[in-house]
């Protein structure tokens, strides 16, 4: 029989090795692209929850690798805490684990992220993707503690995201690493700063396990070109198809297919994002029928200059 510290040994290295399983395999499921969903609505402003499942079913097709529900792009300022519930739940329902589901939980007040963490149904989540906190512009120590408290508190690994455009404040490469490096349940981070040279610097000093993933679709290219491991894309909602097989280009170094792909997309990228994100991708969207173009205030439908040009693009696309 073994002694008492034979087995403690021996459950914890067995513990141990469990977690680097599903670290590596965590590793696996982010890497390549993910699609932030939108959050399609009705004519009268409720969930368009057969237009959600169309959504969910094409960009699957597509091959997308994961999705991602309850992001920036699903209009999630607008929505109730319970439909903010529900579109998680409709969500696992509908993927039924053909592909992995990450789930948004940001806000800009750290006690909120941990209560919600707490609350919200995250049995079949692979990980949760966090915004830094917006409005309150905290400092990069107050980031840094934001992320840390959280970490501790999710019973599901986090994906930072960094978007300085609509945060008000940047995390730089220093918070970044030093959470990467510090905070073990911080696996990835998705990088929408736009600053090139920033995301250079993330990329050569990260952890060898810590994933950059790109928030920004109009330069993923590039940026997979310089060692990014994938994207969360709000183009792919639309281009799930082309998008997906850049991305896969890329990351298996046929830089020449990956190449002609994001050109054969990029007028269509800066259409999409030219007066507002998620205006743009539902003008495209709308366009093929897969959802309806409606929206909850503030959020209008784009232009009708801007919808003519989207219409003559996806014609000729």
């Amino acid at each position: 029989m073994r002694e008492p510290i034979q087995i403690f040994i021996f459950a914890f290295f067995q513990g141990q090795q469990a977690l680097f399983d599903t670290l590596d395999m965590l590793q696996q499921q982010l890497r390549g692209t993910g699609v932030a969903l939108v959050t399609p609505f009705t004519t009268n402003g409720a969930i368009d929850w057969t237009g959600l499942e169309r959504l969910i079913n094409h960009v699957i097709e597509g091959g997308v690798n994961y999705v991602v529900t309850l992001g920036t792009t699903g209009e999630t300022p607008t929505l109730s805490s319970d439909e903010k519930l529900d579109l998680i739940k409709f969500t696992f329902e509908k993927v039924s684990k053909r592909v992995p589901v990450v789930v948004g939980i940001g806000d800009y007040s750290t006690a909120d992220v941990v209560s919600r963490l707490e609350k919200c149904p995250l049995d079949d989540a692979a990980a949760i993707l966090s915004v830094s906190p917006f409005y309150s512009k905290p400092t990069q120590e107050g980031i840094f503690q934001h992320y840390k408290a959280i970490a501790a508190a999710s019973p599901k690994p986090i994906i930072l995201y960094n978007v300085p455009a609509r945060t008000g404040r940047n995390m730089t490469a220093e918070t970044t690493l030093r959470l990467a490096h510090e905070v073990e349940n911080i696996v990835a981070m998705k990088e929408a700063s736009g600053d090139m040279l920033q995301c250079m610097q993330i990329i050569r000093d990260k952890p060898k396990d810590f994933l950059v993933i790109s928030g920004d679709d109009g330069v993923a290219f590039p940026q997979l070109a310089c060692g990014m491991d994938g994207v969360i894309s709000v183009a792919a909602n639309y281009f799930a198809k082309d998008f997906s097989a850049m991305v896969k280009a890329t990351l298996d170094g046929n830089i020449a297919e990956g190449r002609r792909l994001h050109y054969k997309m990029l007028e269509g990228f800066d259409l999409m994002f030219m007066e507002n994100n998620p205006a743009g991708i539902k003008a495209f969207l709308s366009f093929d029928k897969i959802i309806e173009n409606t929206f909850r205030l503030p959020i209008l439908p784009v232009s009708n200059d801007l919808q003519a040009k989207i219409n003559t693009f996806l014609k000729g696309y």
